[in-house]
């Protein structure tokens, strides 16, 4: 290797410092709780060898089975919803919208406190029976309900607060559509292509890469949910088990319950199941996903 290639390595791992640091307060707490998913431990005594006991339990475990379907109805319907929403004020914003700086700090923000408390004690408020949205229908002579008390609704009011913190999504469509060639849309123009033509010919195969990205992120992150939940129902997970999800109730286990072997396991199985469907991403990305040799 040359004398710049050298140091060009050096300054490559010099900026990989931080994160190799990082991984010292992550892989020691990583096979820790590998092992105590096949232990029974209270945090009080010292874990008791239980083989695959946690992971048998859970098979019986009602909780458990309401918390996987809560948390898969969350990001089936909330995941989709949320990219559409970025990638359509992506497009608008990419016309060449004046101020355009601003409008795209102000779409961001919502990212950025989407899942702080304070945010979701404002979505509570706003959505509880004597909220702003039951004050705004009654002017229309309709009494709506407590939203977030309702199990017919408490879900919903948590995928409208998902799909509201768009902002980190739309900024990669964004960066995204601003790489697409003018000139494609030129000549499908001169070839009298409609504007839906041009986004389902041009805008989405070249747009592709980007929207898997976002869908692998969006995907992780809506399940692993739990700030939203956790305050809308006081840690309970109510009313009904309609918020009850996967890692609220495995907050239950562990620091509620002090079953922190049965929580270590549960950890385990989101891993897998986070894992398992990212490959399903994966291997049905070959079909829709187009890479510009």
């Amino acid at each position: 290797m040359t004398a710049v290639a050298r140091r060009g390595d050096r300054a490559g791992y010099l900026f990989l410092l931080p994160w190799f640091g990082g991984m010292a307060f992550t892989i020691v707490p990583f096979f820790a709780s590998l092992y105590l998913a096949f232990t029974d431990y209270d945090l009080l005594t010292p874990p008791r060898w239980a083989g695959l006991g946690n992971f048998r339990t859970m098979l019986g475990d009602a909780k458990l089975h309401q918390s996987l379907q809560v948390t898969v109805v969350y990001t089936v319907v909330s995941v989709p919803l949320s990219l559409a929403v970025a990638l359509g004020v992506a497009m608008v914003l990419d016309k060449g919208v004046r101020g355009l700086a601003i409008y795209r700090s102000v779409y961001y923000l919502p990212s950025l406190l989407g899942g702080s408390v304070a945010i979701v004690m404002l979505w509570r408020y706003l959505f509880g029976y004597q909220g702003t949205v039951n004050d705004l229908l009654a002017m229309i002579g309709i009494q709506g309900p407590a939203w977030t008390a309702d199990p017919r609704f408490a879900l919903s009011t948590l995928i409208l607060l998902h799909v509201w913190t768009f902002g980190a999504p739309m900024v990669i469509f964004l960066a995204g559509l601003r790489q697409i060639p003018a000139m494609y849309y030129e000549a499908a123009s001169m070839d009298g292509a409609s504007r839906w033509r041009q986004f389902r010919s041009i805008t989405l195969p070249l747009l592709s890469p980007i929207v898997f990205f976002n869908l692998i992120q969006s995907l992780i992150a809506s399940f692993q949910t739990f700030t939203q939940a956790y305050v809308i129902s006081n840690g309970s997970g109510g009313p009904a088990g309609a918020t009850l999800f996967y890692n609220l109730y495995l907050y239950q286990k562990g620091f509620a319950e002090f079953d922190m072997g049965y929580a270590s396991s549960m950890a385990w199985l989101l891993l897998v199941i986070i894992a398992g469907f990212t490959a399903i991403n994966f291997l049905g990305a070959r079909f829709w996903v187009f890479y510009d040799n």
